[in-house]
């Protein structure tokens, strides 16, 4: 993905992290930026011209691409996340890597169109239906560092650890695609995986649930050997909490603390039904909290105390999860949103802020700490926003983040570049010809 040449981008209005720059010449060597030069009223000869707002690339902190093919279908009739997970089981009981691979590929290209620069795959879909493991054990994984490379993203792939059905509970029939028996089998499986210049390899716990206690420093001490991310799904539901308590006496953020999970290259996924001390808990060591706002609506999960949170030291990052909408923008406003709604006041993040969460701070929290800024030595990732469609016409250019954040979506992204290579242009993704088609023909294949 390094791109080995020099080449100029002129910004007609650039987000400089506090403020809109008009006229802002980007130089982009191997695939990072080697200068910043504002001021720069017209653009440089043989530049790429990138009309709008080029934000530094978003980045997707949670995905379960598989996830996508359940858009739609999910939305019939009511029901709970309980019984939603168990549409979802139907769904992977029938995906292969090759399946998969053409699944992801859509998805990623997907969200590439948006702006989207990394994502971070929550994978645990490892084995073969009944647990058999593939002739390689990582095929699946493999499938999806493979489709980031083909739709031209970047992926931190978190292979997950999920061993159980619940507390002191075997996989059930469609976990036992996910299961590698015990937390060392898994460590050893996700050991043979390796990093590329596109794809980062971290580590999850599934949930507290899926891992059994003893078990848990497994997983946290392969992710610090590795100083790799580790990411959790926490306290989503109250039944979780629930039944956390009746197992081991404690809420599930105390016993991930307990058993050495909490930490600065850790985030915790939702965060959703915490108590004070559990808030405490995650802030005073640093954990992230990534934020996935349209699913925990979709799924009716309940809001997250994140102003909370991030006040106790948590930093904020954004996720799409299960992809009822791919769009990082509706994921930044949402948050500020559902606070307004809960709180009934307005104001408790800046747009900046917010464009934060979805780049630098979403970045950092996948191990692409050198990614979500436009300075020199950052990654030439970069995301241009239209000014000039119907949601974002009007408003002065100043006003360029408050607009992206609380105006435009998704349709809005007319370039996205990776490593200073065009993945998006004008709008059209330059290496997946027809995303809509891909996917509907990847999720079609699922259905046959």
């Amino acid at each position: 993905m390094t791109q080995h040449r020099t080449r100029t981008y002129w910004l007609e209005h650039a987000w400089l992290d506090t403020h809109v720059e008009p006229g802002v010449a980007v130089e982009v060597e191997d695939g990072r930026i080697a200068a910043v030069r504002p001021g720069v009223e017209t653009p440089p000869p043989g530049a790429e011209i990138l009309r709008g707002l080029t934000l530094p690339g978003l980045a997707n902190t949670h995905s379960h691409a598989f996830h996508r093919a359940l858009r739609g279908t999910v939305q019939v009739g009511s029901g709970t996340f309980w019984t939603w997970r168990e549409v979802m089981y139907a769904t992977a009981d029938r995906l292969t890597p090759e399946t998969y691979h053409d699944l992801a590929r859509a998805v990623y290209a997907e969200m590439a169109l948006a702006g989207v620069t990394s994502v971070g795959e929550f994978h645990y879909l490892h084995h073969a239906p009944g647990g058999t493991p593939y002739a390689d054990p990582n095929a699946m994984g493999e499938a999806l560092i493979g489709a980031a490379a083909d739709a031209g993203i970047r992926i931190t792939l978190l292979d997950t650890a999920y061993l159980s059905a619940g507390f002191g509970r075997a996989p059930d029939t469609h976990q036992l695609r996910f299961s590698d028996g015990s937390a060392d089998a898994w460590a050893e499986r996700c050991s043979v995986l390796k990093e590329r210049d596109h794809a980062r390899i971290g580590a999850a716990v599934h949930s507290v649930r899926a891992v059994p206690a003893g078990q848990l420093a497994t997983v946290a001490q392969w992710a610090e050997e590795r100083r790799a991310p580790l990411h959790v799904h926490l306290s989503e539901q109250t039944a979780e909490n629930d039944a956390c308590r009746e197992a081991h006496g404690c809420t599930p953020t105390q016993l991930l603390a307990e058993h050495g999970v909490l930490g600065r290259r850790t985030t915790g996924v939702h965060n959703t039904h915490l108590t004070d001390e559990d808030i405490a808990l995650i802030g005073g060591s640093g954990t992230g909290t990534c934020m996935c706002p349209t699913t925990e609506r979709d799924l009716a999960d309940g809001i997250g105390p994140a102003v909370a949170l991030q006040k106790a030291g948590s930093p904020l990052s954004l996720g799409s999860d299960s992809h009822a909408v791919i769009d990082l923008l509706e994921e930044a406003r949402a948050m500020e949103l559902n606070e307004r709604l809960r709180t009934r006041t307005r104001g408790h993040w800046t747009a900046a802020a917010l464009l934060r969460a979805a780049s630098a701070d979403g970045h950092a929290a996948l191990g692409w700490d050198e990614a979500g800024t436009i300075e020199p030595g950052a990654l030439a990732d970069l995301t241009t926003i239209a000014l000039d469609s119907v949601r974002t016409a009007g408003p002065l250019p100043r006003l360029g983040a408050e607009t992206a954040v609380f105006a435009a979506t998704a349709a809005d992204v007319r370039h996205t570049i990776v490593g200073g290579r065009h993945v998006v242009r004008d709008g059209a993704h330059t290496f997946v010809p027809d995303v809509p088609q891909a996917l509907a023909r990847a999720v079609q294949a699922l259905r046959a």
